[in-house]
């Protein structure tokens, strides 16, 4: 990694993972580009002017865009529906005020603003719902794609962590969760929409919810001293996800593995949960790559996949592998392998790394 000072501006304004972590989008102050996570190549690019929000919708030609402010055509206040192929505008929604994030499915398009969330229905545009929120000047949330466990988070306090789970496609509250002391930083829902992670803005804890029934099932502890968590990411899973990974401001990555083994079990996957929840705050179940980013540049991070290995005499499970990708707003692109045994001992690897400003497309837009 490159070492750019962290004081001088970013040129990333924002990034996203597509909902299958195929693509990734970044936007610039002067304009937005895709790229193909697998193989890291630069698929599409627009520069017209800077931009906030940059949704892909899958690997569709659909964008969600909203412009940053800096050109009197791109206000903050408005959503454009871009066709990548035409290079057009689909469709423009405006609002009253700034849209702080968007979030999408084959379904349902998401407007999260500072105090209210609307849910259109992606193909009619018509407004399903709004929901009213406390203050939400991030755009805190968290969503999960899935048609069958279609949950969209948001806080629900500004004085505790404390989270609203609203079923998107039924259009009605789930539940509450009160996962923190203090307000929310950073909040993930798992492929299948069963788990819920969670940070709050001291940082020295992560919290994983199982959603169904809102009952507490893992905590890990990052640190010692505060720190702001950027991104939460579980890895791809139809059950419990053999690992979390986050990002935070002392720039490093931490990994923690979900797969607890009981005190009285040789297996990686001998116990699904822990004995109890403090088992989770283990050192053996935390591991952390250090300076995988400068010290305060934010970065974004997914795991792409995951593959269990078997011994090949008796097909146990004893280790498995993890391919993390991660975009650092100072304009760099990683990928890293992350072996865990079953002995919970983590080996980070780094694959490839690449500036995502000086790469140059292969398809014209």
């Amino acid at each position: 990694m490159a070492n750019h000072s962290p004081s001088s501006p970013n040129p990333i304004l924002c990034a996203s993972f597509n909902q299958d972590s195929s693509c990734f989008a970044i936007g610039t102050r002067n304009g937005f580009k895709i790229f193909d996570l697998k193989s890291g190549s630069l698929c599409y690019e627009r520069a017209i002017g800077a931009f906030t929000i940059v949704e892909m919708l899958f690997s569709s030609s659909l964008l969600a865009i909203v412009g940053a402010g800096e050109q009197p055509s791109l206000s903050p206040r408005r959503l454009c529906l871009f066709n990548t192929v035409t290079g057009m505008a689909l469709r423009e929604l405006n609002f009253l005020t700034s849209i702080l994030a968007i979030r999408m499915n084959r379904k349902r398009l998401l407007v999260i603003l500072q105090d209210k969330t609307y849910i259109y229905d992606i193909n009619s545009l018509t407004i399903l719902d709004t929901i009213d929120t406390v203050p939400n000047l991030k755009g805190l949330c968290a969503f999960c794609p899935s048609l069958d466990s279609c949950f969209l988070a948001l806080p629900a306090s500004t004085t505790k962590g404390s989270l609203l789970l609203y079923n998107v496609m039924e259009l009605h509250s789930h539940c509450e969760i009160d996962a923190h002391r203090s307000p929310l930083a950073a909040m993930a829902l798992s492929s299948n929409g069963m788990y819920i992670a969670t940070a709050s803005e001291q940082g020295t804890i992560i919290r994983v919810h199982m959603v169904s029934e809102a009952t507490k099932s893992y905590s890990f502890r990052r640190g010692t001293y505060s720190s702001t968590i950027y991104s939460l990411s579980f890895g791809p899973s139809m059950e419990l996800p053999d690992l979390l990974v986050a990002t935070s401001s002392s720039g490093s990555i931490h990994g923690f593995s979900m797969c607890q083994r009981s005190r009285r079990s040789s297996s990686l996957l001998g116990s699904i949960m822990p004995v109890s929840v403090t088992d989770a705050l283990d050192p053996a179940n935390h591991n952390v790559l250090h300076n995988a980013a400068p010290a305060g540049v934010k970065s974004y991070a997914v795991i792409r996949k995951v593959e269990r290995v078997a011994d090949s005499s008796t097909s146990e499970i004893v280790a498995f592998r993890a391919t993390i990708c991660i975009v650092t707003f100072n304009g760099y692109f990683q990928e890293y392998n992350l072996s865990v045994s079953n002995q919970n001992e983590f080996s980070w690897v780094l694959e490839r790394e690449l500036s995502l400003l000086t790469v140059n497309s292969e398809v014209s837009p």
